[in-house]
């Protein structure tokens, strides 16, 4: 069909009057919001830099041995939000209730990192580069997952899975901060962008952040085939973003973002996802979880941070509307917590932590992995939950399965996690 005076896109997100300028992949995002075998498909990962306590953000509380190990910091049951009458979440997190009731929301518990390191350098390192116990690795799984992708036919009549296709968008893969992450480090091209206010178009921009001039150069200079052919297109688009004024977006109603870095670039991300400007991975992190002394309960340090980790997601989620249909949110940490609680009523470096899988074809309400258990048999090194789901399982399913790269081998080298595995969180 063709796109003559006026293009609507889902949402009331963008609206081009006039395409003698139209980038051509917003041409194909607006065909995308009439056919939905042309949508665009989103991967978002949060890192929860520092080893988040996965034991008091989903309790155990049907495990006595939690509150046995935990008697100053475990979560009380009266105070636990129940899920499944053995699991439950932080008081803190009660914007993720209606997320698990909608069956939106999926948990995998006692997931992590087959390496036993209690480094958090070596441990994040792992994790972003997919392949645990290798330092040498030089590029990130989630650039890796972009390389290949199942043949289909854009609007442009190109192949979705031919690499020199000159009108991929630049905004494809995306960082919410000032620099690349290890994670998206790679031979696809990737940005990051610390802030939208900042990203200069046209010209130079003496109050511009650095990512800005340097997201300039790559255009200006790159000889990258892909990055080189979308140039233009991609400075129309962010042209195109501009003018509806990111200083002065509106998210979504009831899409209540906390204030902070982490609340702001959730936001910023789902301006972007909205304005339709091609994203199709991205990733954004959150520190604050290293609580070796006074973690807290109900209220205090963990609390306090978690309230902004679900309340950021749980906005986000909400702002994107039906593009939520589309989208895939994964959060993992580098490893969890001690099952007991120390000196400090702290907790240290541990093993086994928690995941959130949260979107459209997610098919949640339901706590996924095998519960090792947290009698002192059944715990790692005699200190630690036990990891039963290897993150990469749970990494391989959306990226095999939801973004529909087969290539597993290539995005995660030397692990053999099969189909069959599957935790099978997916509709």
């Amino acid at each position: 069909m063709s796109i003559t005076r006026r293009i609507f896109l889902r949402n009331g997100a963008l609206v081009v009057v006039g395409t003698a300028a139209l980038p051509s992949f917003l041409t194909r995002a607006a065909l995308g919001a009439i056919d939905p075998g042309m949508r665009t498909k989103r991967l978002v990962v949060i890192f929860q830099r520092g080893a988040a306590d996965g034991l008091n953000i989903v309790v155990p509380h049907g495990e006595p041995s939690y509150y046995a190990m935990r008697p100053t910091i475990n979560i009380p049951q009266k105070s636990v939000l129940d899920l499944d009458g053995f699991f439950g979440l932080h008081p803190a997190m009660a914007s993720f209730q209606p997320l698990w009731k909608q069956k939106h929301l999926a948990i995998v518990h006692a997931a992590g990192s087959p390496d036993p390191t209690r480094s958090h350098f070596d441990a994040q390192d792992f994790m972003e580069s997919g392949t645990p116990g290798v330092k040498v690795t030089d590029d990130g799984w989630l650039n890796r997952a972009l390389r290949e992708f199942p043949a289909g036919k854009s609007a442009a009549g190109k192949s979705a899975a031919d690499k020199s296709a000159p009108d991929k968008s630049a905004f494809r893969a995306i960082a919410l901060g000032p620099s690349l992450p290890r994670i998206l480090s790679g031979k696809e091209p990737a940005i990051a962008v610390n802030n939208l206010n900042d990203f200069s178009v046209g010209g130079k921009n003496p109050n511009a952040a650095p990512m800005s001039n340097t997201f300039e150069a790559m255009y200006d200079h790159s000889v990258d085939s892909v990055l080189h052919g979308t140039g233009q297109e991609t400075f129309d688009a962010v042209k195109t973003l501009k003018a509806v004024d990111p200083a002065h977006y509106t998210a979504a109603p009831n899409a209540n973002y906390p204030k902070g870095h982490f609340g702001d670039s959730l936001k910023q991300l789902a301006q972007l996802i909205k304005a339709n400007l091609g994203v199709q991975v991205a990733f954004a992190d959150i520190g604050g979880w290293d609580h070796h002394v006074n973690e807290g309960s109900t209220q205090g340090q963990i609390a306090n941070v978690l309230g902004d980790f679900s309340q950021s997601i749980a906005a986000f989620w909400t702002d994107l509307g039906d593009l939520g249909e589309d989208t895939v949110v994964v959060t993992m940490s580098e490893f969890g917590r001690t099952a007991r609680e120390n000196g400090n009523r702290g907790t240290d470096h541990g093993h086994a932590n928690v995941m959130f899988v949260l979107g459209g074809p997610v098919k949640g309400g339901k706590v996924y992995g095998r519960w090792p258990g947290l009698d002192q048999a059944q715990l790692y090194e005699g200190r630690d939950l036990a990891v039963t789901t290897d993150f990469r399982l749970v990494l391989s399913e959306v990226v095999s399965r939801y973004l529909g790269n087969k290539d597993l081998k290539t995005v995660f080298p030397g692990f053999d996690g099969q189909a069959e595995h599957f935790v099978k969180l997916l509709a």
